[in-house]
C-alpha cells in the first residue's frame, strides 16, 4: 500500500509539466522585445491622438469665446461708426460688425433673425467639401434653426463636414442674433494624418528594433550556442573542450560554470581512469601469482608443499587487500570530503603516532621534538600519513636501527618528521618515489611494497594544503617531513617538558 502511495505521487499530470517549445531563444527574445515595444507605441499613439483632440476642441472653444466676448464689446457701444449716432436698428449693427471682421480659418460668423440669416461672413477655407461642393452653413437650415431654438449660449453640433463648436449673443431684446460657428474637423483630419505618419513610424521603428533585437541577442546568446557546440564535442575519452568567457555578466558566469563542470567531471573520470590502470596494473601480477601456484596443485602433493602454497597464495591475498585499500584512500583523497579537519592538541596526536609507531617494527624508537599548541587538521589521515612514513623507514632500516619522530612550528605551520639510519635515497630517486609505484633503487625487494605509500601521504598533505619534503644522504639516511598550515595555532593548556624522549620495543 506505502509502494502505491509513493507511485502515485510520484506522478505527474500532463499539466504539471512545463510546456515545451519548438521556437528558438533568439526569436523569443526578439518576440518579447518587438511585443513591448509595440505596446508601448499603441499606448504612446493612443495617448498623444487624445492629448492633439483635446487641444483641438479647446482652441475651437477658446475662440468661440473671445469672438463672442469681441462682438458684447462692440454690442455694447452701440454707436455705429460711420455716422457717430447710435445704430438704427440690430441688423444695421450685425451686417457693420460682420463686414470688419476676417474670421479664422475654419470659421463661420453669421447675423440672424428668426425668419432668416442676412449676413454671412466665413474664412475662405472654413469648410470641406461636401459631394464635391463647398459646405453652406446658411444653407444647412436644420443646423441653423438647432442654433436658434437651443436656449443654451453655446454648444456643440454635427455637421457633414465632422462637429462645430458654435456660441451665440442676442442683441438687446431683439431677436436678431450673432452666431460664430468653428469647424473641428480639419483640424482632427490633421490630427488623424499625424498619427498615421506616426504609425507608419513605429512600424518602421519596429523593424528596425526586431533587427536590432535579432543581432544583439544573437551577440549574447553567443556563449550558449558555444555551451552547446562544446557539450555535443565532448566524447567519453576527450573531456577538453571548455567554452570561451568574455568578460564578467550573466553569460559569462554560466560559462565558467559549465567550464567548472567540466573539470569536475573530468577530474573525476581521471581519477576512476587511474583506480581502474593502477589497479590492473598492480593486482595482475598477484593474480597471477595466485594462478601460477593454485594451477601447479595436485591430489597427491605432498601436504607439506601444500601447506607452502596455501601460504604463499594467503600471502599474496594479503598483498592484493594492502594494494586495493591503498588505492581506495588515494582515489578518495581527490574528494571534498577526504578529510574532516578540527581543533586538536599537536602534543597529544605526536604523542599517540609515537605509541602505535612503536609497533611497526624492532627499531629504537626516539622522540625528538614535540610540538606544543593546537593546530586545526584531521588527526586520522595526519596519523595515517605519518605512520605511512614509519612503516617506510622500518622497511629501510636493519631491526634496532634508529628511527627519530618529531614535531616542531615554522611559523604558523606545523611540520611532523620521521627520520632513520637507513641507506638514504639516492637524488636520482627524490621525485620518481613520490610517484605511484615507483620505488627507490635502495635494494630493497619490490614485492615488500606497492609503491602506493608515499603517493597517500602526498595525497594527504595536499588535502591539508601542505606538501611532503625529503631531507636525504645517501648511506646516512633520509628524513621525511609532512609539512601543512595550522590555521588556530594556539597554546595547548598542557606543556610536555622532555624534548627528547627514547624507547625501545
Amino acid at each position: 500500500m506505502t509502494g502505491m502511495t509513493k507511485a502515485a505521487g510520484a506522478s505527474r499530470s500532463p499539466g504539471d509539466r512545463p510546456t515545451a517549445t519548438s521556437i528558438p531563444a533568439r526569436w523569443r527574445i526578439v518576440g518579447w522585445i518587438v511585443l513591448t515595444t509595440a505596446l508601448v507605441l499603441l499606448g504612446l499613439g493612443l495617448t498623444l491622438r487624445a492629448l492633439l483632440m483635446t487641444e483641438v476642441d479647446r482652441t475651437a472653444n477658446d475662440d468661440v469665446v473671445q469672438e463672442l466676448d469681441e462682438f458684447r464689446t462692440f454690442a455694447s457701444e452701440g454707436v455705429d461708426p460711420t455716422t457717430a449716432e447710435p445704430f438704427d436698428s440690430p441688423e444695421r449693427l450685425l451686417r457693420l460688425y460682420l463686414g470688419r471682421q476676417i474670421p479664422a480659418a475654419n470659421e463661420v460668423h453669421l447675423g440672424m433673425d428668426s425668419a432668416r440669416v442676412f449676413a454671412v461672413d466665413r474664412s475662405a477655407d472654413a469648410s470641406s467639401p461636401v459631394d464635391g461642393e463647398p459646405y453652406n452653413l446658411a444653407e444647412d437650415g436644420q443646423l441653423i434653426e438647432e442654433i436658434r431654438t437651443s436656449t443654451a449660449p453655446s454648444g456643440i453640433a454635427g455637421s457633414p463636414v465632422g462637429p462645430v463648436r458654435w456660441g451665440k449673443v442676442s442683441i438687446n431684446d431683439s431677436d436678431s442674433t450673432f452666431v460664430i460657428a468653428v469647424f473641428t474637423g480639419p483640424d482632427r483630419a490633421e490630427v488623424d494624418a499625424m498619427i498615421r505618419v506616426f504609425a507608419w513610424g513605429s512600424v518602421a521603428g519596429l523593424a528596425l528594433t526586431a533587427l536590432f533585437g535579432y543581432v544583439v541577442a544573437g551577440q549574447i546568446l553567443a556563449p550558449v550556442r558555444e555551451v552547446r557546440t562544446v557539450a555535443e564535442r565532448i566524447q567519453e575519452n576527450d573531456l577538453d573542450g571548455r567554452v570561451p568567457v568574455h568578460g564578467r555578466d550573466d553569460i559569462s558566469q554560466l560559462a565558467e560554470t559549465f567550464n567548472a563542470m567540466l573539470d569536475r567531471i573530468s577530474a573525476a573520470y581521471d581519477t576512476q581512469r587511474r583506480f581502474v590502470d593502477d589497479a590492473g596494473h598492480e593486482l595482475r601480477t598477484p593474480i597471477t601469482v595466485i594462478r601460477g601456484h593454485l594451477e601447479t596443485m595436485s591430489p597427491d602433493e605432498d601436504p607439506a608443499a601444500r601447506a607452502e602454497t596455501m601460504r604463499l597464495v594467503d600471502s599474496e591475498l594479503d598483498r592484493m587487500s594492502r594494494i586495493v585499500t591503498d588505492l581506495l584512500t588515494i582515489a578518495k583523497s581527490e574528494r571534498p570530503d577526504f578529510v574532516n579537519p578540527r581543533v586538536v592538541d599537536a602534543a597529544e596526536l605526536l604523542l599517540d603516532i609515537e605509541s602505535q609507531a612503536q609497533q611497526l617494527g624492532d627499531r629504537r624508537w626516539e622522540l625528538v621534538e614535540i610540538a606544543e599548541g593546537e593546530a586545526t587538521l584531521d588527526p586520522q589521515r595526519i596519523t595515517q600519513a605519518v605512520l605511512q612514513l614509519a612503516t617506510n623507514a622500518v622497511t629501510h632500516t636493519e631491526p634496532g636501527g634508529r628511527i627519530r619522530i618529531g614535531s616542531r612550528w615554522v611559523e604558523d605551520r606545523l611540520v611532523v618528521s620521521v627520520a632513520d639510519d637507513g641507506p638514504g635515497v639516492r637524488p636520482e630517486d627524490a621525485e620518481r618515489i613520490f610517484r605511484r609505484f615507483d620505488r627507490g633503487t635502495d635494494g630493497v625487494p619490490a614485492a615488500s611494497g606497492a609503491g602506493l605509500g608515499l603517493s597517500i601521504v602526498t595525497a594527504i598533505a595536499g588535502a591539508h594544503g601542505g606538501t611532503v619534503t625529503l631531507d636525504s644522504t645517501p648511506g646516512e639516511g633520509a628524513t621525511f617531513a609532512v609539512d601543512i598550515p595550522a590555521a588556530d595555532r594556539r597554546p595547548s593548556e598542557r606543556h610536555p617538558s622532555a624534548s627528547t624522549q627514547e624507547s625501545q620495543s
